[in-house]
């Protein structure tokens, strides 16, 4: 195994989605395990700090301000010139050509990631991604943080992200947003990806109410931009609240370890969720539970798997989007009932 030397500062270049971001849990835990006092570092976009605060292993974050989609020359040189001179090696986890600017700039010796958009001058230990082998993306993140022959082999241990809790904050939620005291159940039916990760809300809607009927709280948990899908679910209904936009990152994590289960689509807040402890109720469309599936033996995949499925499309290439559509709510509620 390439262990990492006693002591060793790695620098790590984040993912830029929620998801991807907890599942990269997995490579930090590797590295720790390989040597406890190893110290590292990650990259990240701003939002991600109080995820990443939430990972014990994590010993530094160093926000890159780039809005998504944006090359951000400037902000990249001035991170590297902080970062010049601090670690000895680097991991590059996204695959373009920009995410290893910063190792590069920042004269970091060794520099890993795999072979993609003419990384040759940037990286100096380039790997070949089987994508055969190395089939989920965790396997990915975790496989950088070995040996290329280990890593080939494709049969190495893959650690469970494990986020922090804090209790003190879960109080301050519950009397800020006028939680109650029943069993709750949470509810995320945002997908950033497109609609066709997307549930259908008036199945979301129709399993609120059945479990509201049944004595749990519906917490609607997701960004702002999921606010109008928290109404359709929440709106007039007792004992329900649309949590979407009102809440950090890091409260997402609270809030969902409190909950008894989750109702998610494929979705960052998914990985979270998983994380934080939670039973996941997991319900897959266009994409597959064998690529991002969550990292905990306490879920339980929803997936018709029709003939069509996986097509990895932001909206359905058919048109009829059955591979949701089909997925009951009263399947969901056998399942929350167990």
């Amino acid at each position: 195994m390439a262990e990492a030397a006693p002591g060793e500062r790695i620098l790590i270049v984040g993912p830029s989605w929620v998801g991807d971001m907890v599942m990269a849990q997995s490579l930090f835990k590797t590295l720790k395990a390989q040597r406890p006092d190893a110290y590292i570092g990650v990259v990240a976009p701003a939002w991600s700090r109080p995820i990443l605060e939430r990972m014990a292993e994590v010993d530094e974050v160093a926000p890159l301000e780039v809005g998504h989609g944006e090359f951000g020359w400037a902000t990249r040189r001035r991170l590297a010139a902080e970062l010049r001179g601090r670690f000895d090696r680097a991991l590059v986890l996204p695959r373009s050509w920009k995410s290893a600017l910063v190792p590069f700039l920042a004269r970091i010796p060794r520099r890993t990631g795999f072979t993609g958009e003419q990384r040759y001058g940037l990286l100096t230990d380039r790997r070949r991604l089987d994508k055969a082998i190395l089939d989920q993306t965790v396997k990915r993140f975790v496989a950088l943080g070995l040996s290329v022959d280990e890593a080939e082999r494709g049969d190495f241990a893959l650690p469970r992200p494990e986020l922090r809790r804090d209790s003190a904050n879960l109080e301050r939620l519950r009397e800020a947003l006028g939680l109650s005291t029943r069993p709750a159940i949470a509810m995320m039916p945002g997908a950033e990806y497109g609609p066709a990760k997307q549930w259908p809300l008036s199945y979301f809607r129709e399993l609120a109410e059945a479990l509201v009927a049944e004595g749990h709280e519906v917490r609607v948990m997701g960004g702002p931009k999921d606010a109008a899908a928290g109404d359709t679910i929440a709106t007039g209904l007792a004992d329900a609240h649309n949590l979407c936009g009102r809440t950090r990152l890091g409260d997402a994590v609270d809030l969902l370890a409190d909950c008894r289960q989750a109702v998610t689509n494929d979705s960052g807040l998914m990985h979270v969720a998983a994380a934080a402890g939670t039973r996941v109720q997991a319900i897959y469309g266009s994409s597959s539970p064998d690529y991002t599936p969550p990292l905990t033996d306490n879920a339980e995949i929803h997936y018709l798997a029709l003939e069509c499925s996986p097509c990895f499309e932001r909206t359905c290439p058919l048109g009829h989007t059955n591979c949701l559509n089909h997925l009951p709510p009263e399947r969901l509620l056998s399942a929350i009932r167990g």
